[in-house]
């Protein structure tokens, strides 16, 4: 007589079939979904490939202006105001008999209005722009200058000229200038003329300069170099015997030669390129800075 297995067993194999089969579907609609993941991936990217190899590049290839259409791109700004209810052609006319457009940038405070009123008068008298930064806040205090509302006001509490040069003097927007002031507040220009100053800086090839200091009237000179030389029109260097200084014709670097001290720089536009960029992002005071300085100008001269 032949053996039958218990019914039992019969229902185990049976529920065993089951999960084996459920395994095997889940297996094949993870392989399913997997396949069609990466069916799209490749997809995108062939279409992607595609799209790159078809574009049309109208602008130029710097400068973030890559799918620009041609001839809409414009490269530099300037400073010039365009208020919305005035005709703005007065703000944008430039001087028909000024050779050079300028801009004097300055750190102010309301303590030195006064000075600051001289000085730009004769910027603004020649057609040059003029930008305040004010550390002290108050920018109000200027509105009574009947120049007041042709600068560029910038305020930002506690900072050096420096930092916003930094921020705000970025080349391409200065490259509409030819020469950029970056003054100190405090200087005394009752003598000084910036279109004779321009026409000097032109005629003997400089791309960074200071204007000299009057011996008589300076009460804080620190360094000899910045005293006028009565008797050239320009120099850039200077002789001292003293063990401390001792500058000679054989002296090279600064301060006794090829040097401009940081109250006063006056920048080429070329030259003002290379400055910002060596400018730091932290810099404060400015101390050490004028002593690299002349590293832009001689990579001018080199090229």
């Amino acid at each position: 007589m032949k053996h039958q297995p218990p019914r039992r067993w019969g229902v185990v194999a049976a529920v065993v079939a089951l999960v084996l089969l459920a395994c095997l579907q889940i297996q094949y609609h993870h392989l399913k979904v997997d396949l069609g993941k990466a069916g799209f991936a490749s997809a995108t990217q062939e279409n992607n490939a595609i799209r790159s190899r078809n574009r049309i590049r109208w602008g130029p290839d710097r400068n973030g202006a890559h799918s620009l259409p041609r001839g809409i791109v414009h490269r530099h700004s300037d400073m010039s105001l365009r208020p919305l209810w005035e005709d703005d052609t007065a703000s944008t006319h430039k001087n028909k008999n000024s050779d050079y457009s300028a801009l004097l940038a300055m750190a102010v405070g309301i303590s030195q209005i006064k000075n600051i009123d001289t000085m730009a008068r004769k910027f603004l008298k020649e057609n040059y722009a003029v930008m305040l930064f004010h550390y002290d806040g108050n920018v109000d205090g200027w509105r009574h200058l009947e120049w007041s509302d042709k600068a560029i006001h910038i305020l930002a509490h506690n900072q050096t000229k420096w930092w916003f040069a930094k921020r705000f003097l970025h080349p391409d927007v200065m490259a509409i200038y030819d020469f950029i002031f970056l003054w100190d507040e405090d200087l005394g220009v009752e003598n000084f003329n910036p279109r004779r100053y321009l026409d000097i800086m032109v005629s003997e090839g400089l791309e960074i300069t200071q204007p000299a200091l009057d011996p008589d009237l300076s009460t804080d000179i620190h360094h000899r170099i910045t005293i006028r030389n009565k008797m050239a029109k320009v120099h850039r260097r200077i002789y001292d015997n003293r063990p401390s200084m001792n500058c000679s014709d054989e002296s090279k670097g600064p301060p006794c030669t090829g040097w401009v001290e940081g109250m006063a720089p006056v920048f080429s536009r070329t030259a003002w390129k290379c400055v910002w960029h060596l400018i730091q992002n932290d810099l404060i005071h400015g101390w050490g800075l004028d002593m690299k300085l002349g590293y832009c100008a001689q990579v001018l001269n080199i090229c």
